[in-house]
């Protein structure tokens, strides 16, 4: 929508377009209530966003550029008697930190460098070599590509169709190409030489990745899965069910058998150890006075006096409860239940991921507002709060065209607030962040269409535990022959630091030895993000009708940003349901048709009763006619007898 054409009053301005703000928008918009949501950046969801590979490439670009600070307006011509100003932060850049982009495949083919056909193979280290100190940072000649490319991260609805329609011809028209590329000596090795996919390969297909800046999966029980079916927000999206959970163990990946098929199937446990973990996982459906004598003490002691091995230990702790051995006991068997309630309602596992990547979720509750009446406005922010010195509530907001917008509630991104609106200075906690594509999988199987989800034990004292998601190319977030590679930890130091010595244990870089049967990484990032699990709303200083959203937290799940959602509408409207189910598309009456559509019904309903009645009067008219006639003939027939016996008398009597 045009700013020009923005009305001057709202119930409730959002600013903001992450997932808590995005369901705010649509429960507030469902049950009646005038919205404006609005983003000052050029895509939806903030740092819940999904990006194409050359979209991606941009926003690199511009968080490498100095932003230059925007300078204050004055806009105390707008005050009334009684107002005062709040200004909001004109930039969110310290959200994300310590960016870092490395490239590990050949900037060109393969067909353009070795032409020849006798040229040597070139093996992956030797490609990789030149890059192996190097930052590969996005070139002027990258971003002039990537500017071919929306910034939006959700590829449009005819790129959808594309996508659906492309990648079996072009994966297919893949492996003859790279056939005809390899020389004759490469077909007389034991093992074919694949064909490595090439960074401007990457650029060329960059309109099939989808690549979100936060790794998370849902639970099939989880608030966020409840949300969209209870709300009917999910019939906007589609999703893959996550098909197996491994673990790195001993330098190796492993399966890690949860559910009963899994325990039985598996060869890493023995017959002992599989009936040993089916009980105990039986044990932990119901609390038990067992169990609440170890609470407050570490969930390995408790795993421990059970008496389970190594094996199963390791499985329990990392990849089941997903806690560290510090954990008290009573939290782990909370999440070792919630993971096994999740288990079969969809899949072998208990987590599901929507196709196209996170970045559909913030945008599908945005279509759902949008549905119900709420208005957006990308590239458009609010600069500042109008307040009211006697009540300390907010009465209107000044957007950046100084146009200015009453309002009873205002909800906004926690990065949009300064810094000296904070009461309390606590340090600001980080995630470190790792993408990477690589040529393969993890652990190959029977089948390429693999999601995964990877637990990574720390690797060595102080280093943290790393949670890794791997998708395929089913999953429509990369290419075919490549996968997407996440990998989120909580931050000790830089993302680099934390990560890169995980990535060089598990896939093929220019640093990694004797990993010839490990993926290799093409290309892969490294970043920090705030970590929102630290708001705190009464640590800030704001009127008492302005409500906070946080970015990302570094758990798995997302009931974070559900129950900020939740919580800011009952504020706000307790007496209202949170997301009620929204009507089926073709039961909703617009404005302007509720009138005429109830009078055709009637009209219809009552020409039917007419018809009904005209059928049922005609039935009776019938039957009278044919009373009628029965008569009629009757008086003929008595007629015709008395004329006969008048002719008969006269006929007597002369």
């Amino acid at each position: 929508m045009a700013a020009e054409d923005l009305p001057s009053e709202f119930d409730v301005v959002i600013l903001g377009t992450g997932l808590a703000e995005s369901v705010v928008a649509a429960a507030f918009s469902r049950v009646g209530q005038r919205v404006l949501h609005l983003d000052r950046r050029s895509y939806y969801a903030a740092n819940w966003a999904s990006f194409t590979f050359n979209a991606l490439l941009t926003w690199i670009q511009e968080h490498h550029e100095e932003s230059q600070p925007e300078e204050a307006q004055d806009w105390s011509s707008l005050l009334e008697e009684g107002e005062e100003l709040i200004h909001l932060s004109s930039s969110d850049s310290a959200s994300i930190t310590n960016l870092q982009v490395f490239c590990f495949t050949s900037e060109e083919d393969e067909e353009e460098e070795a032409p020849s056909p006798d040229a040597p193979n070139t093996t992956e280290e030797d490609r990789g070599g030149a890059d192996d100190d190097a930052v590969k940072e996005t070139s002027e000649t990258e971003s002039a590509d990537s500017k071919e490319e929306e910034t939006q991260q959700k590829p449009e609805e005819p790129a959808a169709g594309e996508e659906e329609e492309k990648p079996a011809s072009q994966a297919e028209g893949a492996e003859p190409e790279a056939d005809q590329s390899e020389p004759a000596a490469a077909q007389s090795q034991s093992e074919p030489v694949k064909k490595k996919i090439s960074y401007a390969q990457l650029v060329k297909e960059g309109r099939r990745f989808n690549i979100d800046l936060v790794s998370k999966l849902m639970y099939s029980r989880g608030s966020l899965v409840d949300l969209l079916i209870k709300s009917n927000v999910s019939r906007y999206a589609e999703f893959k069910n996550v098909t197996r959970i491994l673990t790195y163990r001993h330098g190796q990946v492993e399966q890690v058998p949860c559910s009963r098929a899994d325990v039985f199937a598996s060869r890493q446990l023995s017959v002992v150890e599989k009936r040993k973990l089916m009980r105990f996982l039986t044990s932990c459906v119901e609390e038990t006075e067992e169990q609440r004598a170890y609470n407050g003490r570490p969930y390995l002691e408790f795993l421990t006096a059970q008496q389970l091995g190594d094996n199963l230990q390791h499985f329990l702790l990392h990849s089941i409860a997903m806690v560290t051995e510090d954990t008290p006991t009573e939290d782990a068997l909370a999440a070792t239940r919630h993971f096994l309630r999740c288990l079969g309602r969809y899949g072998n596992t208990p987590f599901l991921f929507p196709v196209y990547g996170l970045g559909e979720i913030p945008q599908c509750f945005c279509r759902m507002c949008a549905v119900f009446g709420g208005i957006y406005c990308l590239r458009h922010s609010v600069n500042c709060l109008l307040v009211d010195k006697d009540t300390n509530r907010c009465k209107a907001v000044i957007d950046s065209r100084g146009q200015r917008i009453s309002c009873s509630h205002f909800v906004v991104e926690e990065g949009f607030v300064g810094a000296e609106r904070k009461r309390v200075a606590t340090p600001t906690r980080f995630l470190s962040r790792a993408i990477l594509i690589t040529d393969g999988s993890v652990l190959p199987g029977d089948s390429d269409q693999q999601v995964s989800m990877v637990t990574v034990p720390p690797i060595a004292a102080g280093r943290p535990a790393v949670k890794m998601v791997e998708l395929c190319p089913s999953t429509m977030t990369c290419m075919p022959g490549t996968y997407l590679v996440h990998l989120t930890c909580q931050s000790v130091g830089s993302a680099y630091e934390d990560l890169s010595p995980v990535v060089t244990k598990m896939f093929r870089t220019p640093e990694s030895h004797d990993l010839e049967s490990c993926p290799s990484v093409l290309w892969c990032m490294f970043f920090n993000m705030v970590d929102g699990s630290g708001l705190q709303d009464e640590g800030h200083d704001l009127p008492s009708n302005v409500f906070l959203c946080s970015g990302p937290d570094g758990s798995l799940g997302h009931d974070h940003a559900v129950r900020q959602a939740e919580t800011i509408f009952q504020k706000i409207l307790p007496e209202e349901e949170f997301c009620p189910p929204a009507p089926n598309p073709e039961d909703i009456i617009y404005d302007g048709e509720n009138t005429s559509s109830t009078a055709g019904e009637e009209e219809k309903e009552g020409a039917a009763e007419e018809e009904e009645r005209e059928e049922a009067g005609n039935d009776e008219e019938k039957q009278e006619e044919k009373q009628e006639e029965k008569k009629e003939e009757k008086q003929e027939e008595k007629q015709e007898e008395e004329q006969e016996e008048e002719e008969q008398g006269l006929q007597t009597e002369e």
